[in-house]
């Protein structure tokens, strides 16, 4: 049998917990000793009528308030299918469980109470489960047994909702009108509405299409743990979250692009030829690669995108209000990297839909947002897999989730932005007066051409200890040099600029077009900026001829630069001293074709040194 998730969703009081104690007991999934639990309960606070919410509501506050607070999942199935129910509450303070229940749900029930219509409520949560791109939506319009049966009043509450779902990315709608206290049309057809020859809700739970939003087609593989049982196997565990795989097919690590094949498939029942979406499987691969937690499995020409900056749809669940300059610990998969809401472009109202400026977030509200990581994540768009499209940020302090996020595409950054030529500013009635002598003869002089080195890195990374060894290996060769680095133009040149995305992108302009004058004069100019992104660093190579602009990335891992931290900043960056912080608070854009990559945590600065000077004498910008 197949299984089906699904979640209810309403106003306080219309219903949830009750309709699913009649369900449960009408097909005879509930055990001898739970019936006479709640029917001693019943008798107990003195109920005229079985009370069926006390079946789910499990909580002591929940059976003394007669509300749900907690998300409740119960299990039950019939001839036909297996279900899984979550069970959410209805306070628009608990909005935050209903996402949590409709994350992984393929069809939610909305409850409407026929006495009050639609309220505020049950168009939220028709919104939330559309923004989580639940399949099916249906709309259970209870309490019919209280308005007479009334066709026109259902009628009514369907025309209603209809015109509010129109507005919504909805595929599937489904009205049924339902008193779940008496059992009319929750899994037994109503002999007082004869009116309405549509199926049960049962009926209809047991027919619905289940699959539909399950992503067979791109493999992703979010690594939990690597596991060495003994000396001759290691494999990596983990559940597929979309797509299948089989053995011997070719496969991508990410982040590290390292390719293999798969070798096994391992469960406990024993080895796959094939595993598909939802199984929790062991892979072990053809070749020794470095993978652990956090890292992503994929096939080799099926791709996730890649990004530091989207946009998405978020869902704020704290009751501390956003914090629009602190970072947060996002996690994607089984990813953890640090975060910040860059730009909050606008809240959403829930009764209109329409956009309102906000300068931050509330409990329950629902924003669209620019998020940035620090280190690019691995994802699809929210619409297309929800497995890697949907992230939680979490609050490093008090390690409480305060907000849910479906990722609907790359942000457009600066690289979306950048013209072809990049415009180069100038002054006003002015003209351009060259030297008296060229490049060449400089050049001719010097004994060698004329280049930029721009080293590119973390702070910490060791950009500056690499250029310094450098330009003494190249003075003492009678190499004619020029040294720029970040922390010196900040003190005059660039001492009016601060680090914010605009100011960073002044800083590299003014530096580029500093190095293109040092490089006409013939000098090999050595420029060490952190530089975060890549579109500011295409700017300064788009200044010089093709193959004089060596970007260098001095490559290290974050979490060695921050034990280094030979400055302290990275510490200060962590307890939000400082803000906009590369690699804390402000992504670093890793170049994608450097035309060199040195690693300062596995090799010694003296050897870096070595293969720079042999990268020049290779390209002929100095003799041996």
């Amino acid at each position: 049998m197949d299984l089906l998730r699904l979640t209810t969703a309403g106003s306080v009081d219309d219903g949830k917990s009750t309709l699913i104690g009649r369900l449960l007991l009408d097909s005879k999934a509930i055990l001898e000793d739970q019936w006479e639990a709640v029917t001693r309960a019943s008798k107990q606070r003195g109920d005229p009528y079985l009370d069926l919410a006390l079946l789910t509501d499990g909580l002591r506050a929940e059976r003394e308030q007669g509300i749900t607070i907690d998300v409740a999942y119960r299990f039950f199935s019939t001839p036909r299918r297996k279900f899984i129910i979550a069970d959410t509450p209805g306070h628009i303070q608990y909005t935050r469980n209903m996402v949590t229940g409709a994350s992984t749900a393929e069809l939610a029930i909305v409850l409407i109470d026929a006495r009050n219509g639609v309220v505020t409520q049950s168009k939220r949560h028709g919104f939330l489960a559309s923004l989580l791109q639940t399949p099916h939506i249906l709309v259970a319009v209870n309490k019919m047994d209280l308005v007479d049966y009334s066709q026109a009043v259902f009628q009514a509450i369907v025309d209603e909702y209809r015109a509010f779902a129109s507005k919504l990315t909805v595929q599937d709608i489904t009205f049924i009108p339902i008193s779940a206290l008496q059992g009319d049309n929750v899994v037994n057809k109503s002999q007082t509405m004869p009116w309405y020859d549509g199926s049960t809700l049962l009926h209809h739970l047991e027919n619905v299409n289940v699959g539909s939003s399950r992503n067979l087609v791109d493999f992703r593989f979010p690594v939990q743990m690597a596991l060495r049982p003994h000396q001759d196997f290691r494999g990596f565990a983990g559940q597929i979250v979309s797509g299948t795989i089989a053995c011997g097919e070719e496969v991508v690590v990410l982040p590290s692009g390292k390719t293999s094949s798969v070798r096994t498939i391992t469960t406990l029942e024993g080895d796959l030829a094939e595993a598909v979406a939802g199984d929790s499987v062991v892979i072990s691969l053809a070749d020794e690669i470095d993978v652990s937690r956090g890292d992503m499995i994929v096939r080799r020409h099926n791709l996730p995108q890649s990004a530091s900056q989207f946009e998405c749809i978020l869902c704020w669940m704290s009751e501390e209000p956003l914090n629009i300059r602190a970072s947060y610990i996002l996690q994607h998969t089984t990813r953890q990297v640090r975060a910040f809401v860059a730009t909050l472009n606008y809240r959403i109202d829930v009764d209109t839909l329409h956009r309102e400026q906000a300068e931050t977030l509330h409990l329950n509200d629902i924003a669209r947002v620019q998020v940035t990581t620090t280190q690019p994540l691995f994802y699809d768009p929210y619409q297309i897999n929800r497995a890697t499209g949907g992230f939680i940020l979490i609050d490093p302090f008090t390690n409480n989730t305060v907000a849910a996020g479906m990722i609907r595409r790359r942000a457009q950054d600066l690289d979306d932005l950048a013209p072809a030529e990049p415009e180069r500013r100038k002054s006003s009635n002015v003209v351009w007066e060259g030297s008296a002598l060229t490049q060449a003869m400089r050049e001719e002089r010097n004994g060698h051409k004329g280049a930029v080195l721009w080293f590119t890195g973390l702070s910490g990374s060791g950009k500056s200890t690499i250029a310094r060894l450098l330009e003494r290996r190249l003075f003492a060769a009678g190499i004619h040099t020029f040294y720029l680095d970040g922390d010196t133009v900040r003190h005059g040149l660039n001492g009016d600029l601060g680090f914010t995305a605009e100011d960073r992108k002044e800083n590299i302009r003014r530096v580029a077009e500093v190095a293109r004058l040092a490089f006409e004069h013939g000098h090999i100019v050595i420029c060490t900026f952190i530089s975060p992104f890549a579109a500011d660093r295409n700017f300064a190579r788009s200044l010089l001829p093709a193959g004089l602009f060596l970007e260098l990335y001095v490559k290290c891992d974050l979490e060695v630069v921050k034990r280094r931290d030979p400055k302290g900043l990275y510490a200060r960056a962590l307890r939000g001293e400082i803000a906009e912080f590369t690699g804390i608070s402000s992504p670093y854009e890793a170049p994608e074709a450097a035309d060199l990559v040195v690693e300062t945590d596995v090799r010694s600065a003296e050897e870096i040194v070595e293969e720079v000077w042999e990268e020049l004498l290779r390209r002929g910008i100095v003799a041996g």
